[in-house]
């Protein structure tokens, strides 16, 4: 047998799951059919699918539940018990027990102190934000060749599209440790119905080399961008977008570019606690130009 293709088959098999999982978080997950979804046998799936993706299905679920759970505690006024039963828990407490022990905060402190509440805070006040040190910077962006997937819906639920394009990168021989994961998103959802949001979700290729279908080549870059590295939860991003566009862009006197905005994540989720993610959000700009006098 070729190791290459049985490794491909597999990592083909578990995207399936990972695919069936950003679905249905909202429901109770079995595990003999996310077996069924994978096409293997329920007794050894999860222990391939921990050997190759680095946690625990598990693990997953929760991750990618909580982090649905940010984005609702961060960006709307649900109830924390509705919030709970959209994330697949039970009631509130399981909910606040998980959510507490990953983030170090309940969900209601996080509502109330999260990074998204300093973004808030000072778009309301007219004033410089509280980024963690990390000031937007401007800078020429080179291109970078990339190829992914579209996303059409809630922009929390691209993880879809990044897992199923680093499957069919993976399957090409085209994965690299070094790559990079970059989110585009076209539409502000603050105006934009979410079922309705576009975005695309990409990963770097190595130099010299093509995509072939069904990824979908495309390039970012080669433009001047202001830079705001961001640190903290996904969901805490819109805020920090409101701040970005409504405060820093109209103070800063340049022009936003005809372009999509785009986000580059600097660590892995898996691996990584939600409060130690980091992530760069390009805004182009036209020409790079100096503020006007």
């Amino acid at each position: 047998m070729n190791k290459s293709h049985s490794w491909t088959d597999y990592q083909e098999r578990l995207s399936r799951v990972t695919a069936y999982i950003h679905d249905h978080l909202a429901e109770e997950l079995d595990l003999n059919k996310l077996a069924e979804v994978a096409h293997l046998s329920p007794y050894h799936w999860h222990r391939v699918y921990q050997a190759l993706n680095g946690e625990s299905i598990a693990n997953t679920v929760r991750r990618l539940r909580l982090a649905r759970g940010t984005g609702y505690l961060a960006n709307t006024t649900l109830a924390v018990e509705q919030v709970a039963r959209k994330c697949g828990y039970p009631n509130a407490q399981s909910f606040t027990r998980a959510f507490t022990a990953l983030y170090g905060l309940s969900p209601s402190r996080y509502r109330a102190e999260g990074a998204h509440v300093a973004f808030r805070q000072a778009l309301a006040q007219g004033q410089q934000a509280d980024t963690g040190g990390y000031p937007v910077e401007v800078r020429w962006v080179p291109a970078v060749p990339m190829a992914g997937f579209a996303h059409r819906g809630a922009y929390l639920k691209i993880g879809k599209a990044f897992e199923q394009a680093y499957t069919r990168m993976a399957a090409q021989g085209l994965a690299r440790p070094d790559m990079r994961w970059i989110g585009v998103y076209y539409d502000d959802p603050f105006a934009v119905p979410e079922s309705q949001l576009q975005s695309r979700a990409g990963l770097s290729l190595p130099q010299g080399t093509v995509a072939q279908p069904p990824l979908e080549p495309f390039t970012l870059g080669g433009c001047w961008c202001a830079v705001l590295r961001h640190q903290g939860p996904y969901a805490t991003m819109r805020a920090a977008y409101q701040w970005l566009y409504g405060y820093w862009l109209i103070q800063s006197g340049y022009e936003a570019a005809d372009s999509p905005v785009f986000e580059d994540y600097l660590n892995n989720p898996r691996d990584t606690p939600p409060d130690q993610l980091l992530s760069d959000i390009y805004l182009p700009l036209v020409d790079g130009a100096l503020p006007s006098a």
